[in-house]
């Protein structure tokens, strides 16, 4: 025996199998038939289906049909509105275009009644309260004549001082009539508001004005035109020389504020009544 042979690595060798030559492998390609390739289309396809839509496309999708629809009848109603007119006779569209007239035409008149009346009541409105602010003028210039309402204005203060007891009523009474033609509005005597039906009467040594027994000094406070007041008690042969010769002291004052507050009771006539009743 050689000493190859007594190697541990040649004997290894000869207790191990001979080695079998592996055999090579087959082409899986060769096996397998090979795919066809995939057209655009196809894979188009393949991309789109099945589909995979969301809930929120699902809704968008709806709305954008449910709107092409509405239009689509919109569309639809118009086209065969429009077909109706253009297959309508030359009667039929005169016919209408005249009803279309008419109708115009009662709408303006409707329109212009309308305006006329509002035009009536605002009128009416503005004559009612022009009346009724006439009415209030009025009724305040009969209570000024009436004596059933203060007054205030320019005029005159006539004071009397009669120390010698000689003033008599109708003195007094010439006094008022004359400042009533020379034109006062509105008289008071001590307190006492003259009016048209005023009566003075001789009371002892004193007068009395509409049963108000008044003394010395008297005292007229008289609204108007000062002008015209004053001249006239001072005219010669007047009011104040009258006086005069009675020893009574006269003075007149103008005034641009008189103040005539003395009031009578409305009075309420017995037969006498309105002729718009």
């Amino acid at each position: 025996m050689s000493n190859q042979d007594e190697t541990p690595e040649y004997r290894l060798r000869k207790e191990l199998p001979d080695e079998v030559p592996v055999a090579p492998a087959a082409d899986d390609a060769a096996e397998k038939p090979a795919e066809p390739a995939l057209t655009g289309r196809q894979r188009m396809v393949q991309g789109l289906w099945p589909p995979r839509v969301s809930r929120a496309q699902l809704i968008v999708a709806l709305l954008l049909f449910g709107l092409g629809f509405g239009l689509a009848v919109q569309v639809a109603s118009n086209s065969d509105s429009g077909n109706a007119l253009r297959g309508a006779r030359q009667e039929d569209l005169v016919r209408i275009l005249d009803e279309l007239d008419d109708r115009s035409q009662r709408l303006e008149d409707e329109k212009q009644g309308l305006e006329k009346q509002q035009q009536e009541l605002e009128n009416s409105s503005d004559q009612a309260e022009e009346a009724r602010k006439q009415t209030v003028e009025k009724e305040k210039q009969l209570g000024i004549l009436a004596g059933t309402v203060a007054a205030q204005g320019p005029g005159i203060t006539m004071t009397i001082a009669d120390t010698k007891g000689t003033v008599e009523a109708d003195m007094l009474l010439d006094a008022i009539q004359e400042l009533r033609a020379a034109g006062a509005e509105a008289i008071q005597v001590n307190g006492v508001r003259v009016v048209a039906d005023t009566f003075l009467t001789d009371s002892g040594k004193s007068v009395s004005v509409d049963g108000n027994k008044i003394n010395t000094p008297f005292r007229f406070k008289v609204i108007g035109n000062p002008q015209d007041l004053e001249p006239a008690l001072n005219i010669p042969g007047g009011v104040v020389q009258t006086l005069e010769k009675e020893q009574a002291t006269v003075t007149v004052e103008r005034s641009d504020k008189i103040v005539v507050d003395a009031l009578r009771a409305a009075k309420q006539p017995d037969y006498a009544r309105s002729s718009g009743q």
